[in-house]
């Protein structure tokens, strides 16, 4: 159903793209938007066991279009390192493919929300937030269904 990967040479093992899942910060979550025009939204998330949690609002575009159709990608690009003898830093990027799902605002919901934002954020501040919102917070839940990463150099 996936494609291999064309540049085989450049691929990154499984482990290596959840080590970049786990020290990243941010991605883009690419929908089926509207009149067939892909939309793409940068997201702060929470990798954990092979799913990927973001939060929002109970409504909006992004939301619309994962009721729609919840099949998206996400994809995760590091800072890059520069490497000797290269013009360029080396970068190292993820892409997944899977199924997003609206979760119920239950405990375990909370929870992961609370491990996201304390992913970015100090705990009294998370939360406070958390108790602030708590009513209009969305948690999306991303199954993996693939995973792909790559290294290339920018030069």
């Amino acid at each position: 159903m996936f494609r291999q990967m064309r540049r085989f040479k450049q691929q990154l093992s499984q482990e290596e793209c959840e080590q970049i899942l786990l020290a990243e910060r941010r991605g883009v979550i690419a929908v089926h938007g509207e009149d067939g025009y892909p939309y793409g939204v940068p997201m702060d998330y929470l990798y954990e066991q092979g799913r990927i949690y973001f939060h929002g609002a109970k409504e909006g575009h992004k939301l619309d279009a994962i009721k729609a159709d919840n099949r998206v990608s996400f994809t995760v690009v590091d800072q890059g390192v520069q490497v000797e003898g290269k013009q360029g830093p080396d970068v190292r990027s993820v892409i997944v493919f899977g199924r997003v799902t609206l979760m119920e605002t239950t405990s375990e919901a909370l929870e992961i929300a609370c491990r996201l934002g304390e992913k970015y954020d100090p705990a009294d501040f998370v939360a406070d937030e958390l108790v602030r919102t708590e009513k209009r917070l969305q948690m999306l839940e991303l199954v993996v269904d693939h995973m792909t990463g790559k290294r290339v150099n920018e030069s």
